[in-house]
């Protein structure tokens, strides 16, 4: 009798985050910078600057000026953009520091760009054979977490023809990157706000918060905290705090050369996972549990339509064989619950 009504639970569950997810989706409200994001091919641009030049801006409000051009029905277009760096840690050990663009309104308007004030533009970190590869890794994250939570970051990867400016030098690179939307489109998107100050996780939307904290974990992310908004943001939708998690580099899922572990979780790599989410009701890690299993065929193959375009096979095998870890996890009831549910935190 007590697994017919464990059956009907979780059927009650699924019922109501499909009611759930249903109603996010028809909350969304279309905006004019979606159109740079509906193309999911590479969009080749080029750039040139100084990254010496463009690290030393250290202020976060001080930019350098340059020209970004982007190629689009066959045709190449130029417009002026300013740069920053952006990022403590990348900034500090990245060859390339990921870069921080604003775009004025007479620039953009009437492009692709159009409606994007504002974008994060990530690119490879070191001068190494993995680093576009890393980069790939890093935006299938993102598809990822668009495909569990409506609210997330819209990305567009892009090639980009880079020339660094070395005093009289020029040294050119072709690199993988991609682009992040701004976390005020999201917000406007949900027609709700960024929310900037402090709040306890058990204070956020139980949800999205348990859904948040099952992908970190998939990531083997341990380099974030939602209540601190480090490499996350917080939105204020129909009076809740969702959380609206980027930067997956530092994961066991990307797993770079430049990685950091945490040890005081009594890990030794960035591939041992650690469930870092709190403590909530049980229907809540019930529901998002079977929303990921429900979910495995799509994503695996959603990850795997990648395979061709990594230049080294070994990352790709180490990314799908670190899911499927995963959801060996997932798919035991032992293992979800001894490291999953019984390691929620409580402070």
């Amino acid at each position: 009798m007590s697994k017919f009504i464990n059956y009907i639970m979780k059927i009650q569950g699924i019922f109501f985050f499909i009611l759930m997810t249903v109603f996010w989706a028809t909350a969304q409200k279309p905006l004019k910078s979606d159109e740079l994001f509906a193309d999911q091919a590479p969009l080749n641009i080029k750039l040139s600057y100084s990254n010496k030049e463009v690290n030393s801006k250290t202020n976060d409000s001080t930019f350098i000026d340059t020209t970004l051009e982007f190629l689009q029905n066959e045709k190449w277009t130029a417009m002026e953009v300013q740069l920053r760096a952006r990022g403590n840690f990348r900034r500090a050990e990245c060859y390339f520091p990921p870069i921080k663009m604003k775009i004025k309104k007479d620039q953009r308007q009437g492009t692709l760009f159009d409606g994007n004030k504002s974008l994060k533009l990530v690119l490879p970190c070191k001068l190494e054979s993995e680093n576009n590869d890393n980069i790939l890794q890093e935006f299938i994250a993102y598809k990822i977490y668009e495909k569990i939570s409506p609210f997330h970051f819209k990305t567009r990867r892009v090639d980009i023809d880079f020339n660094e400016q070395k005093g009289k030098k020029i040294k050119n690179f072709q690199l993988k990157g991609f682009l992040i939307e701004d976390d005020k489109q999201v917000a406007k998107r949900h027609e709700g706000k960024v929310f900037e100050r402090f709040v306890h996780p058990m204070g956020m939307q139980h949800l999205t918060s348990v859904q948040n904290a099952f992908f970190q974990f998939l990531l083997g992310n341990t380099d974030f905290s939602v209540a601190y908004q480090h490499n996350g943001k917080l939105l204020f939708v129909n009076k809740e705090i969702i959380p609206l998690p980027y930067d997956f580099d530092m994961t066991g899922w990307v797993d770079p050369s430049y990685a950091t572990v945490n040890t005081t979780l009594g890990i030794n790599s960035v591939q041992e996972r650690v469930y870092r989410g709190f403590k909530r009701d049980q229907k809540y890690f019930d529901e998002v549990r079977a929303q990921f299993i429900d979910k495995k065929e799509e994503l695996i193959q959603m990850v795997s339509s990648f395979e061709s375009e990594f230049s080294n096979p070994k990352e790709f095998d180490n990314m799908i064989d670190f899911m499927k870890d995963f959801y060996e996890i997932l798919e035991d009831d032992a293992d979800f619950e001894k490291t999953i549910v019984a390691k929620a935190r409580t402070k």
